[in-house]
């Protein structure tokens, strides 16, 4: 059955698009901007004012100068390894505090737990401590300074906690009847029954790491560590004559050092984040309902 809408509603309707139009455009037009410029012709755009709404020319320089840079493909790999193993940890180590603190049946140790791991929301130890934390086990100038000192949220652990207790506790009794331990409980059946709240953590967790770059910055010195974020701000903050830029704008002569070093920032910047944009549109579709599950069940 087809609803008649009232003019009203129809007015309502397209005001609305309307205002979500402007605020798409408005959302967009910076990473848009930024696209743009990386392939456009680096002697127009050095002239260009205002507002670009097409790529001036049409020129791949940039990207082919960035790839040249060693720290780019490094930087990857180092990031490739911190996300993917720094993702896989926070959801073990979320789960299993999410799991303990959801349990009916533990009462002594449940709510003090919880207590310490909501302080630390509010309260830290500062820069000084964690580095000097960090450099007592052995992991400064070691990809692992960026994995472990972060491998539990305690946001993250609320929101998975809040989502298992939403489970039905029959499932659990008669796994335990059959003889099911607490990890097969958790690794059999919570975890395939809480894909979206997992797929939501993936995301949240992984666009963390791949975003990081003052831990690395604070815990590497050895260049070849760095991840791609930290090699990417290298870029940005240099000035055209900087020595990296004429290294990577070796091809181009002297005069065009500043105008190729300002398409060449462009460019680091969506080779730095399109990987990151493509991996949402596969988690999409569990985002909404993981989070309504983790914020609203129990």
């Amino acid at each position: 059955m087809k609803i008649r809408k009232s003019i009203w509603e129809i007015i309502f309707d397209t005001f609305n698009c309307f205002i979500m139009i402007i605020w798409t455009l408005i959302t967009a037009y910076p990473l848009l901007y930024v696209l743009f410029s990386s392939v456009s012709d680096a002697d127009r755009l050095s002239g260009h004012r205002g507002l670009l709404l097409y790529p001036l020319g049409f020129k791949l320089d940039a990207y082919w100068l960035v790839f040249k840079n060693p720290l780019i493909l490094s930087g990857y790999v180092n990031t490739v390894i911190v996300v993917l193993g720094g993702t896989a940890l926070n959801l073990f180590m979320s789960c299993l505090a999410a799991y303990f603190l959801s349990r009916n049946d533990i009462i002594l140790w449940k709510k003090a737990v919880m207590v310490m791991m909501v302080i630390t929301m509010f309260f830290g130890g500062g820069m000084i401590p964690n580095y000097l934390l960090v450099t007592g086990l052995g992991m400064r100038d070691n990809l692992l300074a960026l994995i472990i000192p972060g491998a539990v949220s305690t946001y993250n652990v609320i929101i998975m906690r809040t989502s298992f207790m939403g489970i039905p506790a029959s499932l659990e009794e008669s796994a335990f009847l059959d003889g099911a331990n607490h990890f097969s409980i958790l690794f059999k059946i919570i975890i395939p029954l809480s894909k979206s709240i997992l797929a939501v953590m993936a995301l949240w967790y992984g666009v963390e790491h791949w975003n990081s770059w003052f831990s690395a910055a604070i815990y590497l010195n050895k260049r070849s560590l760095y991840p791609i974020q930290l090699v990417m701000r290298e870029i940005l903050i240099q000035n055209a004559q900087s020595d990296q830029v004429y290294t990577m704008a070796s091809s181009a002569n002297e005069d065009q050092a500043a105008q190729v070093a300002k398409t060449i920032k462009y460019a680091a910047i969506i080779i730095a984040t399109v990987p990151i944009l493509c991996v949402y549109p596969y988690l999409q579709k569990h985002f909404v309902k993981g989070v309504m599950i983790g914020a609203l069940k129990g």
